[in-house]
């Protein structure tokens, strides 16, 4: 009877954490086709078209240039997301109830995505609310469905688990994004302008993130926690869960270590475009492919640094993508202008340990997590993800500024790399995982 309890119990976890996988599935998309790739140029072409004669437009009265609108939108959508987050996550540890929270975070950014096709004529406004709740509801649904992660999957089995739901993520984006760039690329033949074709991909995104979300509602479910006290505001909250971490010294390492090598790869995935089309001067299909490249060759990566931990530990495959990530920015450093195939094969070195380094840092977040605190702390991991993502572009700018080369500004973003790698290794995990109050592993 208790061999049949563990087999039917293990059937329950697999069934659960299929479920799971669903969430990147159905979330991913909105990042890669729509944050990625298409409501940036869209957006800012409908705030110009509003522009007055100076190119200003005027949101609440304030002058802000029509470039900078999606700029300033996103920033405005990681305040909201900073002041939700610790909210949320604190009363999902409180009550147990993740999955309503996770509905409400995931239909509300679902709804925000669908309503885009609205955005004809000159409602740059009503893209830059749009754009602030499903941005803001995009951060909070991961940060929840990220603190599923210890609760599905015991400590050996968390590193192949985070590792299938990124390549899921990554395997949906491609596969949208490849029907989003034939309806884009071919909207004569639809019979559509380009505008109605871009609405069209920005709703079919929401669309997706709405319909399969339901599959990961159906199969998790919620552990009640014993009941706690009231949640703090915002901020106030925010600083509590800093000051509980405080107990943890060697968690609040790690994530030291992640936010600053994490900041790097934020950088490069957003700086990429810029370098290959000011620096290398490559088209814009070419920046397009290259973006699908990366998410189609990152489901691969996830999946191989999965297996990778298995052998040799999430924290030493970690350290070693830091490292790959290093050599790839030195070849980048000197590719050559007008060679697309070069600029492809660096696409393919950042796809590789793109999926695997932010799928074994989630997994091996998991583990130095306290009991009972799993969604409060993986706000912390989400803003350090999201929100703390800063430093990078800002030393990319001020590089270029002072040398006038993309060259130097991206090889300056090896110093993240190297001080991630430095952090993390004087991190010692198992100590963490015993000092959290949980089972070290037997690969870590």
């Amino acid at each position: 009877m208790g061999t049949e309890t563990l087999v039917a119990e293990a059937a329950d976890r697999r069934r659960e954490q299929r479920g799971w996988y669903f969430y990147d599935w159905a979330c991913s998309v909105y990042s890669t086709s729509v944050l990625t790739v298409f409501l940036g140029p869209y957006l800012t072409s409908v705030a110009e078209d509003a522009a007055d004669a100076d190119g200003y437009v005027h949101p609440l009265g304030i002058p802000i240039r029509a470039g900078s609108f999606f700029a300033y939108s996103v920033s405005l959508s990681v305040i909201v997301a900073v002041l939700v987050m610790p909210l949320v996550g604190a009363a999902a540890d409180r009550t147990g109830r993740k999955k309503p929270l996770l509905a409400g975070a995931a239909y509300t950014g679902a709804a925000a995505t669908t309503a885009m096709f609205l955005l004809g004529g000159d409602r740059y406004l009503l893209g830059g609310v749009l754009l602030i709740v499903a941005n803001a509801a995009s951060a909070v649904g991961t940060m929840l469905y990220n603190s599923y992660l210890p609760q599905i999957a015991p400590p050996e089995e968390r590193d192949a688990v985070s590792s299938r739901g990124w390549a899921f993520g990554y395997a949906a984006g491609s596969l949208v994004l490849v029907v989003n760039l034939v309806l884009y690329t071919a909207h004569d033949s639809f019979g559509l302008s380009e505008g109605m074709a871009v609405r069209i991909c920005l709703a079919s995104a929401g669309l997706w993130w709405g319909a399969f979300t339901l599959v990961p509602l159906r199969r998790l479910r919620d552990r009640r926690a014993p009941a706690k006290k009231a949640t703090a505001p915002g901020f106030r909250q925010l600083a509590a869960t800093v000051r509980d971490m405080r107990r943890h010294p060697l968690t609040l390492a790690f994530l030291l270590a992640y936010l600053v090598y994490n900041d790097g790869i934020q950088t490069v995935i957003s700086q990429a475009s810029i370098y290959g089309s000011e620096e290398l001067d490559l088209g814009q299909s070419t920046l397009i492919g290259a973006v699908l490249l990366v998410q189609v060759l990152a489901v691969a990566g996830a999946l191989a640094m999965g297996r990778l931990a298995r052998t040799y530990g999430a924290k030493r495959t970690i350290l070693g993508s830091l490292v790959a990530w290093t050599v790839t920015l030195a070849a980048g450093y000197f590719l050559p202008a007008g060679a697309p195939v070069w600029f492809f094969v660096l696409a393919a070195g950042i796809g590789l340990v793109l999926g695997g380094s932010q799928a074994l840092s989630r997994s091996l977040f998991s583990h130095l997590v306290p009991p009972g605190k799993e969604a409060e702390y993986f706000s912390a991991y989400e803003m350090s993800d999201r929100g703390m993502s800063w430093l990078g572009p800002l030393l990319f700018g001020i590089t270029y500024q002072l040398t006038g080369s993309y060259r130097d500004a991206i090889i300056s973003l090896v110093a993240f790399f190297a001080l991630g790698f430095v952090l993390l290794a004087r991190v010692p995990v198992r100590q963490a995982i015993r000092d959290a109050g949980n089972a070290v592993p037997e690969k870590i």
